[in-house]
Formats: structure tokens, sequence, C-alpha cells
């Protein structure tokens, strides 16, 4: 005779929050991680700084994050998060698992780092075994940030690349850095340098995917 089991009240279940920019991962893993019977996805969205402010709102036992959303990234996002909600535990998604974002991850205290190609079976265990207060680390991604590179840049040189990404204007970065525009371009051509860039831009982007700023 086979034994029936009941499933988990709606009490038990794991509250979840799903933020991805891209709608068609966003609502296949919707509909894939809703038909658990101890998942209930209780928001969706499409931006970080939207993520956040449901994550507040709701208190969702996890959010699952994608790391590169507009509005805020997904570390930015679980930053925010985990200020208003400790309660809360952030599972990071991304299709490009770069070993200096896992650093950003793991300072932010992010309890879970998945590739995208994680099937939804897989990723269904990790949101159970992070609600259980485990952490889960892609083990690829551990192994690549144990042999990464070391950052080569300055704190300032860091400094500006970050500004970077928020403005075009040297005049602009040198007012929120209390800087003259002579010593800002300094720092950026010494990063461009050290990063083999061509302008700052793409060193901006070149130190944001190692996940150094």
């Amino acid at each position: 005779m086979t034994e029936r089991t009941t499933p988990p009240s709606k009490a038990d279940r794991i509250r979840l929050l799903i933020a991805d920019d891209e709608h068609l991962i966003r609502g296949a893993l919707e509909a894939l991680l809703g038909l658990e019977p101890d998942i209930e996805v209780v928001a969706g969205t499409d931006n970080g700084t939207t993520a956040a402010e449901l994550a507040l709102e709701l208190s969702p036992d996890i959010c699952l994050l994608d790391l590169e959303m507009p509005g805020a990234d997904g570390i930015e996002a679980a930053t925010r998060i985990l200020a208003g909600a400790p309660d809360t535990r952030v599972i990071i998604v991304t299709r490009h698992a770069r070993p200096g974002v896992l650093r950003r991850a793991l300072a932010a205290k992010i309890a879970g780092f998945v590739p995208k190609s994680t099937p939804a079976g897989e990723l269904a265990q990790v949101i159970r075994d992070v609600a259980a207060g485990k952490r889960y680390i892609d083990q690829e991604i551990a192994a690549a940030a144990l042999a990464a590179e070391r950052c080569p840049l300055t704190d300032r040189e860091l400094d500006v690349l970050r500004a970077t990404r928020a403005t075009s204007s040297v005049q602009e970065i040198a007012e929120e850095l209390f800087l003259s525009p002579g010593t800002v371009r300094n720092y950026l051509s010494a990063a461009m340098t050290k990063l083999g860039e061509s302008n700052r831009q793409d060193a901006a982007k070149h130190a944001w995917q190692q996940g150094w700023i």
C-alpha cells in the first residue's frame, strides 16, 4: 500500500521573490519553481530597485536575484534587502559567474551563488538548503575564485572607475570625489593602463566584471 504524503501547508512553504530583467527566464523560473509543493512565488520583478522595495514590503524567505539588472544590480539590491530585512536570505543567479563578483557577493553576506545554467530541480534544492540556513556556492565558481588574480588598482583608481559607471563626465567625477579634474584624469589613465583598456568606460566595465567595484 502506498503511503500518502500530506503537502506542506501554506505557512510551511518557502516564500520566494524572483528578480530578473530577462522576462522569459523569470517567467520560466516562476512557473517551474511554483510547481514545487514547498515553494510559493510571492513576487516577481525586472529590476533591482523594485526587488529591494518588494522584499522589504513582503519579507520573503528567499530572494532569487539576477546579478545584472537595471536600477541596482543583484548585489546592490541584496545589500539593501539584508539591511532592512536581515532574516531574508539572498541567492544570486548569473550568466557570467566571475570570481570577483563572488567575492563581492560573499562580502555582502549573500547565502547562495549559482549560474543561470543550473537546472530548475537543482535550483529548487539550493533554495531549500539556503532556507534551512545553509550556504551554497557553485563549486566551479568557488574553484575559479581561488585561482583569480589580485586587483592591481589602488583605492583611488577604483573610486574613479566606480564613479565612471554612473557618469561619463570627468567634472562630475571630480566633484563627487572632491578631486581636481586633472587628478581624476591621472587616476583614470593609470587604471586604463593597468587593465589594458583604451577608454575609461571599458576600464570601469573590466573592473566591475572582476568584482573589484
